[in-house]
């Protein structure tokens, strides 16, 4: 009694899980070698391993069997392995020829109805390229309202700016107008106090002149 049963099932599903899971392994250990990662050299080494026992499992599977298609097509008896695999070839495509033509016939499908298919999907890609040029049409419109509608926005700024620059300006012009005014106003008043203090000079001149006179007086009679 043989340790491994090669046909059976249990072996069969084994090697597939064992390919899988192998696989796996092999290509963790190539990608820690190929990106230098901590570890690699031994990755790579179970990596390898893992193949080693995966080629080793793999000599113990049976050789898949080849079907003689001679039992199902007797014409092919005595040639060749290449005849036989052109001819089933030739066999099965003219087999599927033949039976396309039979379920065009029954869905009563002729070449004018194919010709009509094809007038309509040409009128179809044709009316797609009309679609598609006023998607493109309706796009640059609305980019081109974007853009209006942004050149707006600039423009609202910058009325407020030149709004708030008149306001600005209209401002420092009352400004400099009270202050014209106030040094109006200092300008007469400096005119009235220069007016009154020659006044009032005039009024000391005469004042000196009279007790001048005075004094030459009593000195006279002094004198006398």
């Amino acid at each position: 009694m043989a340790l491994i049963d090669v046909n059976s099932k249990r072996f069969k599903n084994f090697m597939a899980k064992l390919y899988g899971w192998g696989a796996a392994v092999v290509i963790l250990g190539a990608m820690f070698k190929i990106l230098h990662l901590p570890g690699a050299d031994y990755m790579l080494v179970i990596g390898l391993t893992t193949e080693a026992v995966i080629f080793f499992f793999s000599a113990f599977e049976k050789p898949s069997e080849e079907v003689d298609w001679t039992l199902v097509y007797p014409e092919l008896a005595g040639m060749s392995d290449d005849e036989a695999e052109f001819n089933s070839s030739y066999n099965r495509q003219l087999s599927a020829t033949q039976e396309l033509d039979r379920m065009l016939e029954e869905a009563k499908i002729d070449g004018e109805l194919i010709d009509s298919l094809g007038n309509g999907l040409r009128r179809f890609g044709d009316a797609a390229s009309k679609l598609t040029e006023t998607s493109e049409a309706a796009a640059a419109t609305g980019a081109y309202n974007e853009q209006l509608s942004l050149a707006s926005k600039n423009m609202e700024s910058l009325n407020a700016l030149y709004a708030v620059q008149l306001e600005s300006s209209a401002n420092h012009m009352e400004t400099q107008n009270t202050l014209m005014e106030k040094l109006n106003s200092s300008i007469q008043g400096s005119e009235k106090l220069s007016t009154e203090v020659s006044s009032l000079v005039t009024n000391m001149t005469q004042l000196n002149s009279v007790y001048g006179g005075m004094l030459s007086a009593m000195n006279v009679n002094r004198s006398n």
